[in-house]
């Protein structure tokens, strides 16, 4: 049985300031996006300059932290009778230091900002996207390290080996390390095929709709063992589904519906 190490989240302490490990985690993801982004761009097919990559990460960022924390104040913020907080304290939305940030919500905001950085550029927007889609996941790498220093998001109990005890489990019993099973196959693995689906030109919207796919699956599979949110619990009471789940489902079909059409029409991006 293993036990998690119960870390700090405070990596440093500046008077009356905290650097935590999660906001170090974030900024680690982020320089990944702009390093991996970096030498893709040197490629023949992409020609994306430093100063290009460094622009769609200022856009990307506000994209992540603004939609992020909107959609965890309208997927996961409900009360014990499962209205939203926001609907009687709007304010819950600016109180940050309460935590909750949503992956999907943080999805449609980079969406937004990469649609007006391609307006600015006057460029169309699967270039934008197709470009930043294969170095995203080495952030969800990120976060969620950050998720597991934290100690949140663990997973179902279970009598495997590797069943971790988290410290903040009313029960203390052996759990999945759920977030460290997202960092792999979201992260790593889905870095690693993009990657290498990258190498060369694919039809414009191939490469956005495969990494749809690949995280609505990779997502989906490992909600099967990670704890449901508590304020949530399993929806339509399935004793199963999730509201990951759930916002899993359009994922993976919006990224079929790109894939369907990047190579029926088969244009290069």
């Amino acid at each position: 049985m293993l036990v998690h190490p119960d870390f700090d989240p405070v990596a440093i302490h500046l008077g009356p300031l905290s650097v935590r490990w999660y906001g170090i985690t974030y900024l680690l993801g982020f320089w990944g996006f702009w390093f991996l982004s970096t030498i893709r761009g040197r490629w023949a097919f992409n020609n994306w300059t430093s100063e290009q990559v460094s622009d769609v990460l200022f856009y990307g960022v506000l994209g992540v932290i603004l939609g992020g924390r909107i959609g965890y104040t309208f997927f996961y913020n409900v009360d014990d009778s499962g209205r939203l907080i926001f609907l009687h304290d709007p304010l819950v939305i600016f109180r940050i230091w309460e935590g909750g940030m949503s992956f999907h919500g943080g999805l449609i905001g980079v969406i937004v900002a990469l649609a007006v950085y391609a307006r600015h550029r006057k460029i169309s927007f699967w270039q934008v996207a197709d470009f930043i889609a294969v170095a995203a996941p080495i952030g969800l790498f990120a976060g969620r390290i950050g998720n597991f220093i934290n100690g949140e998001l663990w997973g179902a109990k279970t009598t495997l080996p590797w069943g971790m005890v988290f410290q903040q489990a009313p029960d203390r019993m052996p759990r999945h390390p759920s977030m460290l099973y997202e960092a792999a196959l979201e992260g790593l693995v889905t870095l690693v095929i993009l990657w290498w689906f990258g190498r060369k030109p694919r039809p414009k919207m191939a490469t956005s709709g495969l990494f749809l796919i690949l995280y609505g699956t990779f997502r989906f599979l490992v909600e099967f063992v990670r704890e449901p949110d508590r304020q949530l619990g399993y929806l339509y009471n399935s004793g199963w589904f999730t509201m990951g789940m759930q916002l899993c489902v359009p994922m993976l079909l919006v990224g079929m519906t790109l894939m369907a059409l990047a190579y029926r029409r088969n244009t290069p991006a």
